[in-house]
């Protein structure tokens, strides 16, 4: 008699696979770990000094997190940092099993002493990248055109937003991080009244002068984050962030900001680079981050409560790759 598989045979491959998964997420302190990769991607620097623990025992915790699926390492210059995994397959076993674990960790919240510390280490980057346009301020221009032309992204950023303003009354408008205001032309055409947003001085001083120039006399520059306008109770219609993410400490956190400053329907625009190799960029031009997946996009804005609309990448000769990218709130949410 010819012998027949049996409908379990394949579960039990898919069983011996999960038990890593369980052994290296059966610590405390590993699930901790979990915890504030939630959103956030780590050095281990950066997580031993969260955990208060040597860098050698952080990198064991680290690489048989990484062997079992928890984990994936990222290069940002001469770092490797720590995020949870961007591909996950709803239809394998195994991812199955690491989301699950993920959903789990993410009903707990943190407790106040490692928000603090998280917070401490965003300070320490925004501080970081806000130094370096303090020094170059005179120089911004030339230094972001190292990666890419303003118009290389700024052009099929407008036309996507021209395209949207046909069908949408917008009213108000924000650009987080304008630099030199090149951009408030075109939010000003769109926008009944825009919001500049900056927490440089020196480049709020140069966008100043831009709308002097271009007699833009519906925007107003303010110096801060977007913490100061969700202290305000300000909301908008239109969000744009221009090659801006790759230098804030926390990118998944413009997502959740914006989302929450956003009236109902509103959209967010989105134009960065993507995921790269290129670790001058580091010195050179501030970079806090070598780009980003488009996963890691959606991902962060599905956590925002924000839908993908259409994206748009440009190739460019130096090897860098930009992403433009569109998220929109339902209509229904405040």
């Amino acid at each position: 008699m010819t012998s027949m598989t049996t409908p379990n045979q394949p579960e039990t491959v898919n069983v011996d696979a999960l038990a890593p998964i369980y052994k290296a997420s059966g610590d405390p302190l590993r699930l901790e770990i979990l915890r504030v990769l939630r959103r956030d991607t780590f050095g281990v620097l950066e997580l031993s000094q969260l955990f208060d623990m040597r860098q050698s025992g952080m990198s064991h915790h680290l690489k048989v997190m990484t062997k079992a699926g928890l984990l994936e390492p990222q290069r940002e210059g001469n770092a490797i940092f720590y995020r949870r995994p961007l591909h996950l397959d709803s239809d394998k076993l195994v991812d199955q099993t690491v989301r699950q674990v993920f959903e789990m960790v993410d009903q707990i919240p943190l407790p106040l002493h490692l928000e603090q510390k998280i917070e401490a280490i965003r300070t320490q980057r925004a501080d970081q990248s806000q130094a370096f346009f303090s020094r170059h301020a005179e120089q911004f221009r030339e230094q972001q055109e190292l990666i890419a032309a303003f118009e290389l992204y700024a052009e099929p950023t407008a036309e996507l937003i021209r395209q949207r303003a046909v069908k949408h009354s917008w009213q108000t408008g924000l650009e987080i991080g304008p630099g030199e205001g090149a951009f408030l032309k075109v939010m000003a055409e769109v926008c009944r009244h825009v919001v500049a947003l900056d927490n440089s001085r020196d480049m709020l001083a140069k966008a100043t002068r831009t709308c002097i120039e271009e007699r833009l006399n519906n925007i107003d520059l303010i110096e801060g984050v977007t913490d100061t306008l969700l202290a305000r109770g300000d909301a908008f219609d239109l969000v744009v962030a221009n090659m801006v993410l790759h230098h804030v400490p926390s990118p998944a956190d413009i997502f959740l900001d914006a989302a929450a400053l956003m009236n109902g329907g509103g959209c967010l625009i989105i134009s960065d680079l993507c995921s790269h190799d290129q670790n001058w960029v580091t010195e050179n031009c501030g970079d806090l981050w070598l780009g980003f997946e488009p996963e890691e996009l959606t991902s962060w804005a599905e956590d925002a409560g924000l839908s993908s609309g259409e994206s748009l990448f440009i190739g460019l000769r130096n090897g860098f790759q930009i992403q433009v990218r569109e998220f929109w709130k339902s209509a229904g949410t405040s």
